[in-house]
């Protein structure tokens, strides 16, 4: 019993000796010697400060990495907002361009309808040129005439109106010159005689006035 103690004392004196001349050599820190046997009793691998930087520097960059990069269902989100967008701008852009030719068409038809009643109140108006001036209190001519006015109204409120030639200066846009006059007394470029009535429907020309114009 004594030999064995003897030499177990021996042994460890000879390792913390081996320690001793190690730690004053720099082979094993002695901070380190807890972490090293640590490790060598749970069996895990011993890490040294760069491994640690370098594992810390991973985990941050894999974090970040994660953080920046989107989720594919806000980015599906997106897609389909930016699509949605896009179609009720288009859908909009339809329904003004619809409504604006629809609008261009029912002006076109209703010139059109307007044109083809303009002869029949051409009609009228002579009619009552040629009655003579005790025949106006006629039954049949006050008759005629009411249903005059009454065209001329409806027309009237559906936004025909009638072109003003005489006594104004003339508008190729409005009157359409078929006879010029040396006229002294009419001021230059105006309309003496009116011929044929214009007529406009809104703000186009269904047809213009026929006119005489002086100088």
């Amino acid at each position: 019993m004594g030999e064995s103690k003897n030499q177990e004392e021996m042994v460890k004196e000879a390792v913390e000796e081996a320690k001793k001349q190690a730690e004053q050599n720099g082979e094993i820190p002695v901070e380190d010697e807890t972490a090293q046997d640590e490790a060598e009793e749970t069996g895990a691998p011993e890490s040294t400060d760069g491994q640690e930087a370098s594992d810390d520097g991973k985990e941050k960059k894999g974090f970040f990495k994660r953080k920046n990069k989107k989720d594919p269902k806000d980015e599906k989100i997106e897609d389909l907002t930016d699509k949605l967008t896009r179609q009720m701008a288009e859908f909009d852009n339809y329904r003004k361009r619809t409504e604006k030719e629809k609008s261009a068409m029912y002006e076109i038809g209703a010139k059109d309808i307007i044109e083809k009643i303009l002869p029949v109140i051409d009609n009228f108006e002579r009619g009552f040129q040629s009655v003579e001036d005790g025949k106006k209190d006629d039954p049949f001519v006050d008759g005629m005439d009411k249903v005059y006015r009454q065209l001329m109204k409806t027309l009237e409120d559906a936004g025909v109106k009638q072109i003003e030639a005489l006594g104004q200066e003339f508008n190729p846009d409005f009157h359409n010159a078929v006879m010029h006059v040396e006229d002294e007394e009419a001021g230059e470029n105006i309309i003496v005689e009116e011929f044929q009535k214009g007529y406009m429907y809104r703000d186009s020309v269904v047809r213009h006035s026929m006119v005489k114009v002086a100088n």
